[in-house]
């Protein structure tokens, strides 16, 4: 049997690794300095497994073939894709496993990997929070590009599934949740039904996976593009309004935004919020600590939160 110690819900940005600030002045400062926090309680509370909730930015999941949810069970690799750390990361087997054929018997059939690409949406969060300590994880990613989305109210339930799937685990051991994504952020879209997508774009977002470091490559500067303006839309208020959400135990304010609603207040980067709610649910607490930095220079509402205290 596994124990839950606790969740960390935390924002990512390319800008964190690619232009990282020199001091906590500057902006995502303040926002790398909770995240530091966050990492050193989190070393305390030692976990011996992590379970990473997170997006995938066309790395691994193109619309050739489009799950709503992977689950990653003997392998994983780092893109490393923005900076942030490429090549194996340690993943708990045992526990993934366990979780896998849990959620199976819940009604929850996810797509699984034996040999998972995970890109900055996952490995940036999970490096943030577990710091130093060499702590394996089970990456479960959620698609959070574009439709067809996962509902919201589906999220919140596989979160419970997970969650009770995690405590009856033949996996004796602490589990620390971690959800990556968001908060709010305005991207281009990334739908193939979309006039708006072009040709060669949206070419790259079904076939991808042909060259995926082609793909990157020619991406990269688009969004490095994005960076540096103190003007990018960011809903600080919207973002401020989430995080209180969470500290209740109601997450039925959230969901009945629905898609629509969510997008017009969070952008279409808000979808990720879809990993807070599968790690809010799954450990069933609300959160006791929030820190927040709008960094429109980053083009997101940079969120951390967690069911434990920080010092």
């Amino acid at each position: 049997m596994s124990e839950i110690i606790g969740l960390v819900g935390i924002s990512h940005s390319p800008f964190a690794t690619m232009t990282p600030p020199e001091s906590s002045a500057e902006p995502g400062g303040r926002f790398l300095a909770d995240a530091a926090r966050v990492a050193v309680a989190v070393d305390r509370l030692a976990p011996d497994a992590v379970i990473v909730i997170g997006p995938d930015h066309f790395h691994a999941n193109f619309y050739d073939q489009m799950p709503p949810f992977v689950l990653g069970v003997e392998e994983a690799t780092g893109f490393g894709d923005f900076g942030s750390r490429s090549g194996p990361l340690p993943v708990a087997r045992a526990l993934a496993w366990s979780v896998r054929d849990a959620l199976a018997g819940a009604g929850f059939d996810l797509s699984l990997s034996y040999a998972l690409t995970v890109d900055h949406g996952v490995t940036q969060s999970y490096e943030m929070v577990r710091g130093a300590r060499p702590v394996p994880l089970v990456p479960l990613i959620v698609n959070t590009a574009a439709p067809p989305l996962p509902s919201m109210p589906r999220c919140v339930q596989l979160g419970r599934a997970l969650g009770a799937a995690v405590r009856g685990a033949d996996f004796a051991g602490r589990v620390l949740v971690v959800a990556s994504g968001g908060l709010s952020h305005w991207l281009p879209s990334n739908d193939p039904r979309d006039p708006a997508v072009d040709g060669a774009r949206r070419a790259s977002v079904i076939h991808g996976r042909a060259d995926l470091q082609a793909f990157a490559a020619a991406r990269e500067p688009r969004v490095r593009a994005m960076g540096g303006d103190p003007n990018a839309p960011v809903n600080a208020a919207w973002d401020t309004w989430f995080l209180k959400q969470l500290t209740t135990p109601d997450l039925a304010p959230v969901t009945a935004l629905g898609d629509e609603g969510l997008e017009e207040q969070a952008g279409s980067g808000g979808h990720e919020i879809r990993t807070w709610l599968i790690g809010r649910a799954a450990v069933d607490r609300p959160f006791v600590w929030t820190g927040y930095e709008a960094v429109p220079e980053w083009i997101t509402g940079m969120g951390i939160a967690t069911t434990f205290e920080v010092d």
